[in-house]
């Protein structure tokens, strides 16, 4: 078993070793973030709320403003 000195060297080598292999896989809460952002393209132009499809952006236009005129690239949808 390490102490003192040794200790923190190993310590840091290993948080190292993990962040590395954090880094690697992919899953930093930061990115997740981002792509999850990516994927919300429609914004309502009442509210500002994001979605990601045209069907779920009609949902929520009928649900949420009803007495609203619904927006003419939500008509056909």
């Amino acid at each position: 078993m390490a102490r003192g000195h040794q200790k923190i060297q190993s310590q840091a080598k290993a948080a190292e070793k993990a962040a590395k292999l954090k880094k690697a896989a992919g899953h930093s809460a930061n990115e997740q973030k981002k792509a999850a952002q990516k994927a919300l393209v429609h914004a309502c132009v009442i509210c500002k709320a994001q979605m990601p499809d045209p069907k779920t952006y009609k949902q929520h236009f009928e649900n949420k403003h009803p007495k609203s005129e619904i927006p003419d690239d939500l008509k056909d949808v």
